[in-house]
Formats: C-alpha cells, sequence, structure tokens
C-alpha cells in the first residue's frame, strides 16, 4: 500500500556512481524526515541509474537496504552488487561488427576509387565507422540482476502488480521520443527489461530492442524526468540529480584548468553543463505549469569536486560516494532547514533537526556495514569526502 499523501520520487542518471550516489542521498532523507516511507511512495520516477533504484524502492527494499547492497553486505544475495554482473562485455555486439567488415571494407574501396578527393576525407571515416560497436557492454547483466532481484521475497518484475506507480524513461533511439515504461501501452515490459534500456547509456551499454525499437539511456532526452510525476498526481516531489558540473576554484583545490586535464574532462564538464542547464530549465517551467505542487531537489554541490573528478564508472568508491552523499545531504538539510521543514510539514512530514544536528551518525561503521540508525564513528564522514 502506498502513503495516499501525495508523495512522490524522481531519480536522474549519472552512471554507476549516480546510483550510489542517490543511495546515500535517500538513506539521509529517510532518516531526517520523520513520516517518509521511501517504499510507500505514491509514485516513482527513474532514468538510468534512477530507474534501478527506483524499482527496488517501488518493490519494498529500503535504502539502509539497497546502501548495505552496494557494499555486498545486505544479507540477500540476490541484491548485492557485484561489478562482474553488471559490466557483461558486448561480444555479441563485436561478432556482428566483424561480420559485416567485409562489406563495410568493400563499399570503402569502391567510395574510394569513385571519387578519391572526397572519399579520402570525412567521408572515409563515415563509412568505415560503420564497423565500430555501438558499445563497450551488452546491458544484459543489468537486466538479470534486476530480475534475479525482483523474483525473490515477494517482489515482482511486473509494473502492473505493484501496489505504487513506477515510471521509467528512455528513449527511442530512432525517433529520438521519450519512452515511459509502465505507462499505458508500455506497462507490459518488464521492470528488468525497462531498467536495461533506460540504462542504455550510448557507448557504455548496447541499445535495447523490445517489440522492435531501440531504446537508449533516457538522460538523452530528459534529466530527471520530473514531469511524469507531476502528472502522476505528486504535490511533493523528492528529487536527486547526481548531474551537476564542477566550479573549480584554483585558490581552493590549486587545479588550474580543466584544460589540463585533456578531452576526456573537458567532454565530462561540457556534458554536465548542459544536463544541468535543461534541467534548471524545467523546474523553471514546473512552478509555472504545477504552482500547487513542491519540489525538493537535492544534488551535489557545484564545489564538492571530488565527485566529479573520480571515475563515474567505477566500483571502487561505492561505499565513500554512499557515504559523501549521505553526509553532504545531511549538511544541506540542515543548512537550508528553515525553507524546507514547512514545505514537508505541507504533506504531514517533519523534517527533524536533532537528528541533522547529532555529530555521532554516518552511513556506514567501522567495519563497513550500515550502521544501526545511522549512527556510526563521525570520522568516516572524514575519509568519505576525499573520496
Amino acid at each position: 500500500m502506498t502513503s495516499g499523501n501525495g508523495v512522490g520520487l524522481a531519480l536522474a542518471g549519472g552512471v554507476v556512481e549516480g546510483g550510489f550516489y542517490e543511495v546515500g542521498v535517500l538513506c539521509a532523507l529517510a532518516e531526517a524526515v520523520d513520516g517518509l516511507d521511501l517504499t510507500r511512495l505514491d509514485v516513482y520516477v527513474g532514468v538510468s541509474a534512477g530507474a534501478l533504484v527506483a524499482s527496488m524502492l517501488a518493490n519494498g527494499v529500503d535504502a539502509r537496504t539497497l546502501a548495505a547492497a552496494i557494499v555486498g553486505r545486505s544479507g540477500d544475495p540476490t541484491l548485492d552488487v557485484h561489478p562482474d554482473a553488471f559490466l557483461t562485455p558486448a561480444w555479441g555486439e563485436l561478432a556482428d561488427r566483424l561480420l559485416r567488415l567485409p562489406g563495410i571494407a568493400a563499399r570503402a574501396a569502391r567510395r574510394v576509387l569513385a571519387a578519391p578527393r572526397d572519399a579520402l576525407g570525412w567521408g572515409l571515416v563515415a563509412e568505415l565507422g560503420t564497423a565500430v560497436p555501438t558499445a563497450l557492454f551488452d546491458g544484459r547483466g543489468i537486466e538479470r540482476f534486476v530480475a534475479a532481484a525482483l523474483a525473490h521475497d515477494g517482489r515482482t518484475n511486473r509494473f502492473g502488480d505493484l501496489r505504487t506507480r513506477l515510471r521509467i524513461a528512455a528513449v527511442r533511439l530512432d525517433t529520438a521520443e521519450l519512452a515511459t515504461f509502465g505507462a499505458p501501452g508500455l506497462d507490459h515490459v518488464p521492470i528488468s527489461r525497462a531498467v536495461q534500456a533506460s540504462t542504455a547509456l550510448p557507448g557504455l551499454f548496447c541499445p535495447v530492442e523490445i517489440d522492435g525499437e531501440h531504446y537508449i539511456d533516457g538522460v538523452a532526452r530528459r534529466t530527471l524526468n520530473a514531469s511524469l510525476g507531476l502528472e502522476e498526481g505528486a504535490t511533493l516531489l523528492l528529487c536527486v540529480n547526481p548531474i551537476v558540473p564542477v566550479r573549480l576554484t584554483s585558490s581552493r583545490d590549486g587545479r588550474r584548468s580543466l584544460a589540463d586535464y585533456g578531452l576526456p574532462l573537458v567532454m565530462s564538464q561540457t556534458f554536465r553543463t548542459v544536463i544541468h542547464s535543461r534541467m534548471d530549465t524545467a523546474f523553471r517551467g514546473y512552478a509555472r505549469s504545477h504552482p500547487d505542487a513542491d519540489l525538493v531537489l537535492i544534488e551535489p554541490e557545484m564545489e564538492e569536486n571530488a565527485l566529479f573528478f573520480s571515475n563515474i564508472f567505477s566500483f571502487a568508491n561505492r561505499r565513500g560516494v554512499c557515504e559523501l552523499a549521505y553526509a553532504s545531504t545531511r549538511r544541506h538539510l540542515l543548512r537550508e532547514f528553515d525553507r524546507l521543514a514547512p514545505v514537508f510539514a505541507r504533506h504531514d512530514l517533519t523534517l527533524r533537526r536533532d537528528v541533522l544536528e547529532d555529530p555521532r551518525r554516518a552511513l556506514f561503521s567501522a567495519e563497513g556495514t550500515v550502521a544501526p540508525l545511522g549512527l556510526g564513528p563521525s570520522g568516516l564522514l572524514g575519509s568519505a569526502a576525499a573520496v
């Protein structure tokens, strides 16, 4: 059963690390807001990594269990995260491209012979580019992981069997249209398959074919897809977005410029800036289109550059990223307490200052397990910030 108070949750992407960040944020929220049960919300919206997290919450797996699963200590083997289960090489895609190679080479040769001056430029590069695999991994490991987790302990892999509404966003590759799995018309697709489609980040995971159409990561179209939650009637929508650009200041960290780090970080900053700007524009629109709804957005501070400089595809930092998100969310809620407490109160929820001011609280214990009731050694907060 849902809470029935109109509270919803929208989770953005952020690849592997983004999902870890979201779990840390959710642990902090669940602990600090009395009356908030993140497994009994009225609507869940997930895109990319957020789709996986949302699918678990909608099935009754709470945030603290997810945090324990991230470090492999949930006590449920179907939930525990293992990197090799997610990163399955796209051998089939590679084999398919190799089989196409002779035909591609023949077409390229004919092009060179027909128009040598034109073909020996970008035209030839484009022709040969069709031999390049679409991604490094096939995403089937993600689908298998989610399917196995949802087949256990009373959970379900069917949208129609949920006691709440779950919406998973992806993009139709060939038309660039938004697809909402779980909504009428796409509610027959298994949740695990929808998650695979929503996490199919181009270049990393192969496009996913469902009913003859190919789908890619939903972030390609929208960042948070908060509108899906508002359209489902959410009057309080909790939004978590891990994707923010960095604000680098030489006086603070001694780094001169992102340009010194080469193309990958320049592209990362560009991508994050576009994504974040798009989300800001959408949020201004929500204030006009849904004036009676409250949106609470939680995301990293732009100055928190530890997240920016870490590897978003890495599983090695999972505990540190969770703890960092947990600690930074607590600081944010405390800093914005006077603004946010009345927002939560309008929905019969209580933001607790005493919990936020308790210095003993940490997500993980010294042994690496999830600390009971969030109580743990405060020294872990410092170590997490160095991730």
